[in-house]
């Protein structure tokens, strides 16, 4: 597991007693149901990891940036606030 993988997983596992896989993660945060769900390590990812990490740990782990940025916005929505990665 590379650091930045490492720090991401801290950040949106620790603080919500999740325990997802970077894997997991991934597959999470380009699907659409996380924000039917609300998810929180979803919405934690998009909201308390920095935009520049974000789209790292995408590149590394093969998401699909827009199906990403979809969810993204529908956070962003829910939320009543603009999140850096949202469409």
């Amino acid at each position: 597991m590379s650091n930045l993988t490492a720090q991401v997983l801290a950040t949106v596992n620790a603080p919500y007693g999740a325990n997802h896989s970077a894997h997991q993660l991934a597959a999470l945060i380009a699907d659409p149901s996380s924000v039917e769900t609300c998810d929180a390590s979803v919405f934690a990812f998009f909201s308390e990891v920095a935009p520049a990490i974000q789209k790292a740990f995408m590149a590394e782990m093969k998401v699909n940036e827009d199906m990403a940025k979809a969810v993204a916005s529908q956070f962003s929505k829910m939320a009543g606030y603009s999140l850096p990665l949202a469409a």
